[in-house]
């Protein structure tokens, strides 16, 4: 472990280089609260998303990260801005018209469209935490109108009361002229609708009382604590980092103005900003911003149904603070870096498998990769078999590789039927076989007859050498050319495997029929 620690000290992935500066906020003492704080926050007014995964995920990576550097006990706490007013009604309740008369109300305080549980902000929370738990993430869950109203936030409210010019200042710098005659920090729960109200307040005493004018138009005095009212999300932020000691927490590109702000807001109350992390966001294929609202780019649904759970950690681990494009393109790309990852891993010593994402996916619990064919592989076999089902592939699998079997190799059956599901789905729509040029079909006729002389079996790279002796022998310059027309003419793609690999899989005479029959065609 000291190897490995002493590792992690100098390792440049990402991860340990944000836990280092965590670590770095306790040089000389531990934290008065006894554990270092990670937190993410959830908007419950959505499903969670392949954002809140990324997040969450993000975050557990450093973490875990810390946890390899420092004794210092940790928590992951996912907190649910549940108190927030429910501004738009969802699209994809059951009778949104009901929910109509609770506008601006709690999301805690709406009733369940789907009637089983309590509100709508419970439904949400609910299946926020069933989807943190599917993955198996480890978090202590935290629900904004829980804290609000037992008393959690109160200290930190009344400091806000004390401190209210000051954080005032800081929030009215970044406002225009018109909305800062309205503004307020606090926003005052309705005694006479149980809204959530943005107007401006009257008054604001040091001991913590307020005056604003109500829905009916009379003047109301409460106090802020009790729940009788909530922060303005931004101001919020920051109270919340200075009331729970917030050590770690990251967020979008797009909150990344809103940081000085922040950080402002936690230091006036007393707090120490915490470490933060701005990643960018993902685009969509044609490089727009990916949106909930618009629904443009993969949602972790669809991601999920032509991959495994590790192939997206893979994808969000890359280059967090580059803009990356995220589209059904880049799964099997995904998959299969993830595989040659997990092989690599074995054999590496501690600095290279700090270095490596498998390590910030799995922690010191990294599989073994018992992908014996790639996934893009599996994809050209699909193509050119036909194959309806995984079943078909296993018959190619098992001649290629004949120990391999969907039991003992768990990873390569799910892939396999993953590979059917997004062959069928993306690759066999959008296929376009092109005829031969006379070069290509000389080339391709005298690969058919090299094969038939074939004794060599299925020695992948055998045969990968013997195919590029065709191209050498045909005078294609570059040599890329060569290949790029078997997948074009054979296989209907731009690109695709080593080609003496796919023959070693798919089999000699078969892919001697398929030359056959494209060059008749």
């Amino acid at each position: 472990m000291t190897n490995l620690r002493d590792a992690a000290m100098t390792s440049k992935a990402w991860p340990f280089e944000e836990a280092r500066r965590v670590l770095k906020r306790y040089a000389k003492k531990d934290p008065e609260k006894g554990y270092v704080l990670f937190e993410t926050g959830y908007g419950p007014s959505g499903l969670p998303h392949i954002g809140t995964f990324g997040e969450v995920g993000r975050t557990t990576m450093v973490r875990r990260a810390f946890e390899v550097i420092s004794d210092i006990p940790t928590k992951l706490l996912c907190f649910s801005d549940d108190m927030d007013g429910m501004r738009k009604i969802p699209g994809n309740v059951p009778d949104p018209a009901a929910l109509e008369p609770f506008m601006q109300k709690p999301l805690t305080a709406v009733p369940d469209p789907f009637g089983t549980h309590g509100s709508f902000g419970d439904h949400m929370n609910a299946r926020l935490n069933n989807f943190l738990d599917t993955f198996g993430f480890e978090y202590e869950f935290a629900s904004s109108t829980e804290y609000y109203q037992s008393g959690k936030m109160d200290a930190i409210l009344l400091k806000a009361a004390e401190q209210y010019d000051a954080v005032m200042a800081i929030m009215l710098k970044s406002l225009r002229e018109e909305r800062r005659q309205t503004y307020s920090i606090f926003l005052p729960i309705s005694p006479t609708t149980g809204q959530v109200l943005y107007v401006p307040m009257k008054e604001v005493t040091k001991d913590g009382q307020i005056t604003f004018e109500d829905v009916d138009g009379t003047d109301v005095t409460l106090p802020i604590t009790g729940g009788n009212c909530k922060l303005q999300w931004k101001p919020d932020f920051g109270a919340r980092w200075a009331a729970l000691g917030v050590d770690f927490e990251m967020y979008g590109k797009d909150h990344a103005t809103n940081t000085p702000i922040y950080d402002g807001i936690c230091r006036v109350l007393g707090g120490r900003a915490p470490e933060h992390f701005t990643y960018e966001l993902f685009l969509d294929a044609d490089g727009h911003k990916i949106s909930k609202t618009s629904g443009n780019g993969l949602s972790i649904d669809e991601w999920l149904t032509y991959a495994a759970t590790e192939s997206l950690s893979y994808f969000m681990y890359q280059k967090p603070k580059t803009a990356k494009r995220m589209h059904f393109d880049v799964i099997p790309k995904a998959v299969d870096e993830y595989h040659q990852q997990l092989r690599a891993y074995a054999d590496q010593d501690n600095k290279a498998r700090l270095n490596n994402p498998v390590f910030h996916i799995h922690g010191h619990n990294v599989p073994a990769s018992d992908m014996v064919v790639p996934f893009a592989m599996l994809l050209n076999l699909a193509s050119v078999s036909g194959a309806e089902d995984k079943a078909t592939l296993w018959g190619f699998i098992q001649r290629y590789a004949p120990e391999a079997s969907a039991e003992k190799n768990p990873q390569m059956d799910q892939a396999a039927g993953f590979a059917v599901r997004y062959y069928n789905d993306f690759v066999q729509p959008t296929k376009v076989y092109r005829a031969p040029t006379d070069q290509e079909r000389a080339a391709m006729t005298d690969l058919v007859a090299r094969l038939k002389d074939w004794d060599g079996g299925l020695d992948a790279e055998a045969l990968q050498s013997m195919v590029f002796a065709v191209g050498k022998a045909h005078d294609f310059d570059p040599l890329r050319g060569w290949f790029t027309a078997l997948y074009e003419v054979l296989l209907g793609a731009s690109q695709g495997p080593r080609f003496g690999g796919f023959i070693a899989l798919y089999g000699v005479d078969e892919t001697i029929a398929l030359i056959t029959q494209k060059l008749a065609d």
